[in-house]
């Protein structure tokens, strides 16, 4: 009869108690130093020790604990869905989880795909956030929003192209982009604007106020501006092309740099000339749009505020019940290049 071979058994789980007595201090310092806590003055070689304690023992902080004892979680809720936002949306996602792990919250991502507002907000309440950072593709909903509040998140932010009443909001206005994209078409003469919808699911809170602004930039010139959906494909790009000189446009504002990018390729495929028969230009300024040639005319999106986000969170945490503020984030500015 075969024998197992023997099997390495976990010790105790480590405590705060370990650490301390590996490294000479108190709980209270241990406490103090894992967490962060500027309010006790700590010296550093101190610090040093409690660390090299931790590590040594495997010791990481218990959260939930940590929320028992401060009356609430520290979590923050970055809810996450499949779908493209652009360059400066993932920047910006980037800098406040980085910033609120430096603040001592802990950031939990949450896959949301396939469910509604109401149900999301249902199974973000489970995780009992102290905030929670929403994507603008998920549409709030007031009765979702009291949901959160009621489970304790003591903030419900809203990161998007427009406000949702009752949150807080940091908005990536979008008709700014479509708005840059026409004024640029026009004074380059162009009168016969095609804008690419894109036909993919869950873009249109982004896709949308880009064409309001594309066509609020036309409406004091006598100029044309019209949708035009495309799905993200091939063969999709390639049918357009085939009837491009039916439609008459002479330039197009895509939605994106990529959507600028497929069907660029494919006018040119068809033989329709690139800046000379129709101009193009994209958002979001992607290196490959530099590397075609033409090289791609484009929309950079720039950060509106200096002001670190996580700091922005960490004050509208400490302020529960605090009226909504509204904070733009997004400045556009045209990179003119051979494409338009």
């Amino acid at each position: 009869m075969s024998q197992l071979p023997n099997q390495p058994t976990e010790g105790p789980v480590p405590t705060s108690a370990d650490v301390a007595r590996l490294a000479g201090v108190s709980r209270a310092t241990v406490s103090y130093v894992m967490s962060g806590s500027t309010t006790v003055r700590i010296s550093e070689p101190t610090r040093r020790r409690v660390r090299a304690a931790a590590t040594e023992l495997g010791y990481v902080p218990h959260a939930a604990a940590r929320s028992l004892r401060a009356g609430h979680s520290r979590t923050v809720l970055l809810p996450t869905v499949d779908l493209p936002a652009g360059p400066l949306h993932h920047h910006f996602l980037h800098e406040l989880e980085s910033g609120l792990r430096g603040l001592d919250y802990t950031v939990v991502q949450y896959g949301s795909t396939g469910l509604d507002a109401d149900e999301a907000a249902r199974a973000w309440a489970e995780l009992r956030p102290v905030a929670v950072v929403a994507p603008g593709t998920i549409p709030l909903t007031p009765r979702g929003i009291s949901t959160l509040r009621r489970s304790g998140a003591r903030a419900v932010i809203t990161l998007g192209p427009r406000p949702v009443t009752g949150a807080h909001a940091l908005v990536m206005d979008q008709r700014e982009i479509g708005g840059r994209a026409v004024a640029h078409l026009l004074a380059r003469g162009r009168r016969r604007i095609g804008v690419i919808m894109p036909e993919e699911r869950g873009l249109g809170p982004y896709a949308e106020p880009r064409l309001a602004g594309a066509r609020d930039g036309a409406r004091n010139h006598a100029a044309l501006v019209e949708p035009v959906p495309l799905r993200y494909e091939e063969d999709a790009a390639v049918g357009l092309a085939a009837r491009w000189r039916d439609l008459g446009f002479d330039a197009v504002f895509a939605y994106d740099d990529t959507y600028a990018m497929l069907l660029m390729r494919a006018l040119e495929d068809a033989g329709v000339d690139v800046p000379g028969e129709t101009a193009v230009i994209g958002a979001d300024d992607l290196v490959l749009g530099r590397l075609l040639r033409p090289r791609l005319s484009t929309v950079r999106t720039e950060p509106a505020t200096d002001q670190p986000l996580a700091d922005l969170v960490d004050r509208l945490v400490r302020r529960p019940g605090a009226a909504p503020e509204h904070h733009d984030l997004l400045r556009a500015a045209v990179v003119h290049r051979e494409s338009s």
